[in-house]
C-alpha cells in the first residue's frame, strides 16, 4: 500500500461526494483523512488514501473521473502527511509563539508552497488567492506572496494562513513591548506584559508585599487576591498588564512590580503594585507612563486612578507626571482623572517631565 493525496473539485450536491467515494473503494483505495474547502467552482475535497501499490497516478485520476471529481491533482505522500490538519497548524503556531521570526518556514510548512517571500509593499486590494498565487498581508507592514506550482490555493488555505501571520504579529508585537528600564539609581528592570504563565511569579510578589501594599492597591483587605483574580489581571478582555522583573527579565527572575491598565469605554483605570523593596525608586513612575503611552496610544480619552487619601507616594508619582489632574474626593478615596487624547472641552496636556524616576 502506498500513500497518496488527492485533491478534486465535486459538485456540491448531495450524493455526488459518496460517488466518489465509492468509485475509489472500487479500487481498493482507502481514504485516510479529508478536507473540503468551499470555492466559487465546487467544494474542493483534499484526501489523503491509501492506495494498493498497483495504483499509479493515472488510475487515480481515472478513478475520480468516474466518481464525478474534476480538476484533479494527484501526488504520492509520506507518513507525516497522517498527521491532522488541526493538530499540524496547532504545531505550527506553537512555533511561531516561540519564534516570531520563523512566519515564511511555517507558511511553508502549512502550506506545501514552493516558494514564499516577503515584500516591502502591502498587500492591496490584490491580496488573497489567484490560482497558483497567495498574497498576505502582514500586519506589521509589507505582504507576504506565496506560489506553489499545483494544487491551487483556495481561500480557506488562505484563511489559515492569513491567521498564521497575524499570529506571529501579535507575538512581535509583544516582544516589542519588552524594554530594559534604567532606574535613577541604576538599577536595571525589564518591563514586559505578562502572560498566563506568570501566575506564578505574581503570587509571590503579592506574598512578599506588605499586608499596607497591598490594601493600597487593591483598596479593600490587606491580604492577597485568589489566583482566579489575578489569572483574570494577568489576561484582561480590554487592557494591558505590565510586569518588572529583575534581572535579565527570565522566567526565573521574580517579578517586583505589576501595572494594570483595565479599559472601559471612553476610560480605563490603572493600578500599581510594587514590591516593598522597590519602592521608592522611580519604578511606580515608569510604569504608569508606559500604562499612559499605550492607553493614548488606543485613543483612550482619560485614566483613572483610584487612590487612597493617605497614599502619598502614589500620589507623588501622579504629581510627577507634570499633568494638571482633576481630583474628587469620596471619603478616604481620591479619584484622579489623567487626561489623554484631546476632545471638546479638554485640552491635551503635554509632560512636563520626561525621565523615567
Amino acid at each position: 500500500m502506498a500513500l497518496w493525496r488527492i485533491r478534486a473539485t465535486v459538485d456540491d450536491r448531495p450524493g455526488y461526494l459518496s460517488v466518489l467515494t465509492a468509485s475509489l473503494a472500487l479500487r481498493g483505495v482507502n481514504i485516510l483523512t479529508v478536507q473540503v474547502h468551499t470555492t466559487e467552482a465546487g467544494a474542493v475535497d483534499d484526501f489523503l488514501v491509501d492506495a494498493p501499490d498497483a495504483l499509479d497516478e493515472a488510475d487515480l485520476v481515472a478513478a475520480i473521473a468516474r466518481g464525478r471529481g474534476r480538476d484533479c491533482w494527484v501526488a504520492r505522500s509520506e507518513a507525516r502527511g497522517l498527521v491532522d490538519q488541526p493538530t499540524r497548524v496547532l504545531g505550527l503556531a506553537t512555533r511561531l509563539v516561540h519564534d516570531p521570526d520563523a512566519t515564511g518556514a511555517a507558511l511553508q510548512a502549512l502550506l506545501g508552497a514552493d516558494e514564499v517571500s516577503w515584500r516591502p509593499d502591502p498587500a492591496g486590494p490584490a491580496g488573497g488567492v489567484g490560482g497558483q498565487t497567495m498574497r498576505l498581508a502582514d500586519p506589521v507592514g509589507g505582504s507576504y506572496v506565496l506560489g506553489r506550482r499545483e494544487p491551487s490555493f483556495t481561500p480557506a488555505e488562505y484563511a489559515r494562513a492569513q491567521a498564521l501571520v497575524e499570529l506571529s504579529a501579535a507575538v512581535a508585537r509583544r516582544d516589542a513591548d519588552r524594554v530594559t528600564l534604567v532606574l535613577p539609581d541604576g538599577t536595571e528592570v525589564v518591563v514586559r506584559p505578562a502572560t498566563a504563565e506568570d501566575l506564578p511569579a505574581v503570587v509571590e510578589l503579592h506574598e512578599r508585599c506588605s499586608p499596607r501594599s497591598r490594601q493600597r492597591r487593591y483598596l479593600g483587605g490587606a491580604g492577597s487576591p485568589s489566583p482566579a483574580r489575578l489569572r483574570r489581571l494577568l489576561d484582561p478582555a480590554r487592557g494591558l498588564t505590565l510586569l518588572a522583573t529583575a534581572g535579565s527579565g527570565g522566567a526565573t527572575e521574580p517579578v517586583v512590580a505589576m501595572a494594570n491598565l483595565l479599559g472601559e469605554g471612553d476610560e480605563a483605570e490603572a493600578a500599581l503594585l510594587v514590591r516593598d523593596d522597590w519602592q521608592r525608586r522611580g519604578l511606580g513612575s515608569a510604569l504608569l507612563r508606559r500604562l499612559l503611552g499605550h492607553a493614548d496610544r488606543a485613543g483612550t480619552a482619560a485614566v483613572l486612578l483610584h487612590v487612597q487619601a493617605e497614599n502619598e507616594p502614589m500620589l507623588r508619582t501622579v504629581r510627577r507626571l507634570g499633568r494638571r489632574v482633576p481630583i474628587e474626593r469620596d471619603g478616604p478615596l481620591l479619584s484622579v482623572t489623567v487626561p489623554l487624547a484631546a476632545r471638546p472641552g479638554l485640552p491635551r496636556q503635554a509632560d512636563a517631565i520626561t525621565r523615567t524616576d
